[in-house]
C-alpha cells in the first residue's frame, strides 16, 4: 500500500530502497540508475511511495511505474 508523501518521515529518512518491475528488467543500467537518483531526489513525485518505520528513523521505498520512468527520463 502507498502511503502519500511526507515531509516529516522525509525528514528522518535514513534508508532508500528502488523496486523495479519486471518489465524495465532490460533497461540500461545508466538509465536505471538516473532515474533512480531523480526519484529519490524528488520523492514527492513518485507514485507509489512507501515509507517503514526502522528504529532510528524510515526507509524510503519507491516502486517504479512507467509514468515515473517517463517523468524522469
Amino acid at each position: 500500500m502507498a502511503n502519500e508523501f511526507d515531509p516529516y518521515r522525509e525528514a528522518l529518512v535514513i534508508e532508500t530502497e528502488t523496486v523495479w518491475p519486471d518489465e524495465l528488467d532490460d533497461m540500461d543500467a545508466a538509465a536505471k540508475a538516473k532515474i533512480e537518483y531523480r526519484l529519490h531526489s524528488e520523492p514527492q513525485q513518485a507514485a507509489n511511495l512507501e515509507y517503514a518505520r526502522l528504529h532510528s528513523g524510515f526507509a524510503r521505498k519507491i516502486t517504479v511505474t512507467p509514468a515515473d520512468v517517463e517523468r524522469a527520463s
